[in-house]
């Protein structure tokens, strides 16, 4: 893969406000996927872009699309957007909404994002001025155009960001719908981190000769993240999480389960043990997500407890660890939930508890990435040990993450087993 350590933003032919914003933010060198895709974006190229999160691919479709739009300066569709992104959930949606604000605050750019859960007179006041940029997920932009609140005959250019999550959250035929109320006179900018079939077809009907950007594949992002396996009884997984997050090198983490449930079961077991630590997931309402991240990062809570769905908009620099409570029925989830930790090139330490009734989807998840995940050997209770080892070269937090000052008893220590 080219890396591009050459190439600065300045000579990507990007307008000179947005290169005033990104000083201002402090970026110069593009990541590898903005290098690659910026020039083909700016051409009016569609665009296939296979990329992990944390790689820069927001900026490398806000940035010419800021371009674009600020070159061809028309009025905006009434009802309508000049730009459209569909993102799987509220939390990605609304990062994506912010950084075309910062990257366009230059550009006097109109931007809303819409998404359930939020109250539907902002958004139909925000829709029937016109748009430059709409970041919207699928099922409440398809409500508003079903309201004929929403009228996308004219949106210039499309982008499906994290298409297989969409996949997974059962958003393709919202999408299709959404597709056919738009003209074919528009340029489609396609992301996704894996290509199951679905999604292959979807890019088949959406692109038109693309060009195709690749970058840090399964197995490179795999490698860059230090993994280890516990193999664990079920019943005794919330005393081991305790356990391991007595480790101070355990700074920050997203801890994963399956279920809404099972994340405040654990969220409120690992309170009660002296670790601050928050939940996130679908039920919560919007102002309780975004009150929970904030905390999570200014580092008044140290464990984030989530679901799939919810963590796909967590962006956050500083995670140490991620740890999988409960392995994901999607082996692709897996290779996401890890990517929480190794942020733009930065390594990262995951953990995974494995119970008997998890085996055959440890077998899946590790013939996806090609690799044996290495297990702790905790017997003699050298596990505890091991990851102190395996962490000790990740860089500090930026701010030290406090913990409780009345700490209970320590839960009694968990019995895994070695497999």
């Amino acid at each position: 893969m080219t890396q591009f350590t050459d190439t600065k933003f300045t000579s990507l032919g990007l307008a000179q406000p947005i290169l005033k914003a990104l000083a201002a933010e402090g970026y110069e060198t593009p990541t590898p996927i903005q290098a690659q895709a910026i020039p083909s974006v700016l051409a009016g190229k569609d665009l296939l872009g296979i990329a992990q999160t944390g790689t820069g691919k927001t900026a490398a479709f806000a940035l010419p699309i800021l371009h674009r739009l600020a070159e061809d300066r028309r009025p905006n569709p009434r009802r309508g957007a000049r730009c459209v992104v569909l993102s799987p959930t509220r939390e990605l949606a609304t990062q994506i909404a912010e950084s075309f604000r910062r990257y366009g605050k230059h550009l006097n750019m109109s931007v809303a994002v819409i998404f359930g859960g939020a109250k539907y007179g902002p958004q139909i006041k925000a829709l029937a001025g016109g748009l430059d940029i709409l970041v919207a997920t699928p099922g409440r932009l398809l409500d508003h155009i079903a309201e004929r609140n929403a009228d996308l005959s004219t949106t210039e250019i499309l982008v499906l960001d994290e298409a297989d999550q969409m996949l997974d959250l059962g958003f393709l035929q919202p999408i299709r719908k959404i597709i056919g109320r738009m003209s074919r006179q528009r340029q489609n900018l396609f992301f996704s981190a894996t290509m199951p079939t679905e999604i292959g077809k979807l890019a088949g009907e959406m692109l038109v000769d693309p060009a195709q950007v690749t970058v840090t594949p399964v197995a490179s992002t795999v490698e860059r993240i230090n993994q280890r396996l516990l193999f664990v009884e079920a019943p005794r997984k919330r005393a081991l999480l305790a356990e391991l997050m007595e480790e101070e090198n355990i700074r920050r983490a997203i801890v994963f389960t399956r279920t809404k449930r099972g994340a405040d079961r654990v969220a409120q077991y690992l309170d009660k043990a002296g670790i601050t630590a928050a939940a996130i997931h679908g039920d919560k309402s919007q102002g309780q997500r975004e009150r929970a991240l904030a905390a999570f990062k200014k580092g008044e809570v140290r464990a984030m407890v989530a679901t799939d769905i919810a963590a796909r908009g967590i962006d956050i620099d500083g995670v140490s660890h991620v740890i999988q409570y409960e392995l994901p029925q999607v082996p692709e989830a897996y290779v996401h939930r890890i990517g929480r930790t190794a942020r733009a090139g930065a390594e990262g330490a995951a953990i995974a508890f494995c119970a008997d009734d998890e085996r055959n989807l440890l077998r899946d998840i590790q013939r996806l990435i090609k690799l044996t995940i290495p297990s702790f050997d905790r017997r003699n209770d050298k596990g505890l040990a091991l990851m102190a080892a395996a962490t000790a070269s990740l860089p500090a937090a930026e701010q030290a993450l406090p913990q409780k000052k009345d700490r209970p008893a320590r839960p009694p220590r968990a019995a895994a087993r070695s497999p």
